[in-house]
């Protein structure tokens, strides 16, 4: 049976509250932060922030993390030489967040830990503050990035975050 509740808040969803918390300066902010992080790994970060997604696709039961995979392969973010492409997807009517990782990353990084940078993010942003979400995911993400890809290898994914 479908969440009645969650398909009417995404058939609801204005853009209105997504652009007053993204606005341009912010999501200069995000790119600025992804690229200085870039800049210290060989990884490649894509944020994507979703305001709603199709009632529809609500109401068939599709859930953040399946949207996120879709994203994820829309935008490409396996299409890295080293397979080492992240993507942040923050889904804004649900306020949930999915890292979906490329397969450079198995037996690397487990679910758990990528799990973990996506609830602290969910904490942050359910205390309303917003930036300290983006910021603490970008650099988490980035930490855990270097581990494992520690020399910076040219950039070849955008790094402006994506409003979808």
């Amino acid at each position: 049976m479908p969440d009645l509740q969650r398909v009417l808040r995404h058939a609801t969803a204005s853009g209105w509250s997504l652009r007053r918390a993204f606005s341009p300066a912010v999501l200069l902010a995000i790119q600025a932060q992804i690229t200085g992080s870039e800049a210290r790994h060989g990884g490649e970060i894509r944020f994507a922030i979703e305001n709603g997604m199709s009632p529809l696709a609500v109401w068939r039961g599709m859930t953040s993390r399946q949207r996120a995979i879709e994203v994820f392969a829309q935008l490409g973010v396996w299409d890295t030489e080293h397979n080492n492409g992240v993507l942040i997807y923050l889904s804004w009517t649900d306020r949930t967040v999915e890292i979906i990782a490329d397969r450079g990353f198995n037996g690397r990084v487990s679910e758990a830990q990528w799990a973990e940078i996506c609830r602290l993010m969910e904490r942050d942003l359910a205390r309303g503050e917003c930036q300290t979400a983006i910021t603490t995911a970008i650099r988490t993400t980035g930490e855990l990035i270097a581990r494992h890809f520690p020399t910076p290898d040219g950039n070849e994914l955008p790094d402006r975050p994506l409003m979808l």
